[in-house]
């Protein structure tokens, strides 16, 4: 596929087939992904290939707690997690909201989930003093996941960057026996798509680019 088609059409794929992801293709995967930019080049991206069920079991049940908070704020007509807003959903509330298979179940059904890690002591936080929640340090290692999933697309494969199981950091981190230096940063469910998605509905540019000013005019080509 050409550059561009990948990139429009690698989608989130969370439902699949059962085929195997061999371990050729992840290494070839992670061979080329690791050219990915990181903060001073310092590479403290880590990535563990889980295939064992009991331990994708395990992933699935630590990510229900944050699952079930992201359905609860949804059906409140909240936008879920976010740093901003306070939510008003009780925990009562919560705690009784159905964790949906469609947020967990692509951890027990893939053929392999990756749990991608940063070293925080090599990552340079920029914003770590600002009076908001911390995004520079997503710099050093969302690239490097994005790039497995624009190639597991070229492949033929698919996966999804999921985040639920972070809320519950401490315990993946004993789960994996990853060290407490090192954020966890996503957890993706990689196999075979029941269904290749080829169109993906995204907003136009006019709707996410201005010139000049965060209120400036829509940048367009015109």
């Amino acid at each position: 596929m050409e550059l561009y088609d990948v990139m429009r059409t690698t989608f989130s794929a969370r439902a699949f087939t059962g085929e195997e992801v061999p371990d050729e293709l992840i290494c070839d995967l992670i061979e080329n992904a690791r050219f990915a930019p990181s903060g001073g080049n310092r590479q403290g991206n880590r990535v563990i290939v889980v295939r064992d069920p009991a331990t994708r079991e395990q992933l699935a049940r630590l990510a229900e707690p944050a699952a079930k908070r992201y359905m609860a704020q949804t059906k409140a007509g909240e936008s879920p997690w976010n740093a901003v807003t306070p939510t008003k959903v009780t925990a009562a509330a919560i705690e009784a909201t159905p964790a949906p298979g469609m947020l967990t179940n692509s951890f027990r059904d893939a053929s392999v989930v990756l749990v991608f890690a940063v070293d925080l002591r090599l990552v340079a936080s920029m914003d770590q003093d600002l009076d908001r929640i911390g995004m520079i340090s997503g710099a050093s290692i969302y690239p490097f996941v994005w790039n497995v999933l624009l190639g597991a697309r070229q492949a033929g494969f698919g996966g999804t960057i999921t985040t639920l199981a972070v809320a519950r950091e401490g315990e993946v981190q004993a789960l994996l026996h990853i060290p407490r230096e090192f954020a966890v940063a996503a957890v993706v469910p990689l196999g075979k798509p029941v269904k290749q998605l080829t169109k993906l509905s995204r907003k136009a540019v006019a709707e996410i680019a201005t010139r000049e000013r965060f209120d400036g005019p829509a940048f367009s080509a015109d």
